[in-house]
């Protein structure tokens, strides 16, 4: 699909998207729940799809309400021996710890960018807990046979977090054992702390942590029993960013359905906004984003790395050199989003520059009208989009249904925004 958005102002008030890394925490949870969960506001991007036939397939069963989801379970008991994680790499590596926790034999799949990003930590780990494992040389697919037995165990967790997390959901789920996971160079610290939130909120088995270095299951602790659970996905920083920055560069706007003490890292999109010098205001649920003159701002987006697309679009009308630290950490994401934006915003007139692990976006110019790719990114497409908004005129995204991965209604929200958006297949 092409979208071609036209220069617009918009305004008005919009509810901010669910988060999928919210619901498909839940979903992993609602798998090895052993009872009925009921999860409120479920998202509908593609990454939540995938989940919730990913728990389908190990054993769950599933009755989508629309407005709700009820999930029955007695834990994973795999109804099928392949699980398709879509496109999703906290599906693959969340759930790729989890299904290994029964004992049949399963065949771990994906799609898209999901096969060429690397899964070499499943070779390295899975034998040290007892789980037999062949990799296509550290790709997808994956052949995985159980059970996982807890042991002792050290994670590098510089590439991502998400293998932590599934390792943190399965050793909840097991019988309790003194044990204990040694992580090196953690980076997205608040994503775990989001997995925490979530395993306590299921009364799973919650590790000690010390420093984010070491999570110790203590023998003693048991899961506390619980009944029915009801849960309710939180809003989207991730997605919501561009609405914050489409505020930011063009009119007044209320973004709804946001919790203001959300422990999700993309919350910094604020920080970012207001150094900028646009004024962020929040009162009973709703924030008001206004636009102003804006100015280049530094940023460490180490730990939110999913940031860089929205600080690009962002950064482009501040005037002056923005400076976002963390490129490193964006070579494994659906592209390499370091070369991308460069490549991307270059086309929209935009130079940015890639010094070491810092990204220089040169801003204050005029977006120019220009047809861009999406590189099958969705928070490409989306950057692309918002930046659009104040062109010099019509701007192109090829691929631009990329964003059903995150974001399926966000031209949606656009145009209820006053957005003018055409779209050609």
């Amino acid at each position: 699909m092409i979208a071609y958005v036209h220069p617009s102002t918009i305004s008005g008030s919009i509810l901010a998207p669910r988060s999928k890394s919210d619901m498909q925490r839940a979903c992993a949870a609602a798998l090895l729940h052993n009872g009925r969960t009921t999860i409120h506001h479920p998202g509908r991007s593609n990454d939540d799809l995938a989940a919730i036939d990913v728990i389908s397939k190990l054993g769950a069963q599933v009755k989508d309400l629309h407005d709700k989801i009820i999930i029955e379970s007695k834990g994973v008991n795999p109804a099928e021996h392949e699980i398709n994680c879509g496109e999703s790499g906290l599906g693959i590596r969340m759930f790729t710890p989890i299904a290994a926790l029964c004992e049949k034999q399963l065949l771990v799949s994906g799609v898209g960018s999901l096969v060429s990003r690397p899964m070499h930590f499943f070779d390295e780990i899975f034998p040290q807990l007892g789980i037999e494992i062949k990799s296509n040389n550290g790709k997808l697919p994956l052949h995985i046979k159980g059970p996982l037995q807890p042991s002792n165990i050290t994670v590098d967790g510089s590439l991502s977090s998400q293998f932590l997390t599934g390792l943190l959901m399965a050793y909840a789920a097991c019988n309790p054992v003194d044990v204990e996971i040694k992580v090196i160079d953690l980076k997205s610290k608040p994503y775990i702390d989001m997995t925490l939130r979530v395993i306590r909120a299921f009364g799973m088995k919650e590790p000690q942590v010390k420093d984010y270095a070491s999570f110790y299951f203590d023998e003693t602790i048991h899961e506390n029993t619980l009944g029915d659970i009801d849960y309710s996905v939180e809003g989207d920083w991730s997605g919501a960013a561009f609405l914050f920055v489409a505020g930011a560069i063009s009119n007044r706007i209320e973004i709804k359905g946001m919790q203001a003490d959300s422990v999700q890292a993309d919350k910094k999109i604020l920080e970012a906004i207001t150094d900028a010098g646009a004024q962020v205001q929040y009162h009973e649920g709703v924030y008001n984003v206004c636009p102003a003159s804006l100015t280049s701002f530094e940023f460490d987006a180490t730990e939110c790395p999913d940031l860089f697309p929205p600080l690009v679009a962002l950064a482009a009308h501040c005037k002056g050199i923005t400076r976002i630290k963390g490129i490193n950490r964006l070579t494994h994401k659906e592209s390499n989003r370091a070369l991308t934006l460069q490549e991307v915003f270059g086309t929209l007139g935009i130079k940015i520059d890639l010094v070491d692990n810092d990204m220089l976006i040169h801003g204050g110019i005029h977006i120019k009208s220009a047809k861009v790719h999406s590189h099958h990114d969705h928070r490409i497409a989306m950057a692309a989009a918002v930046a659009g908004l104040k062109a010099d005129g019509i701007v192109q995204i090829e691929d631009a249904e990329a964003i059903n991965k995150s974001y399926p209604a966000f031209y949606n929200d656009l145009i209820a925004l006053g957005a003018v958006l055409q779209f050609e297949q």
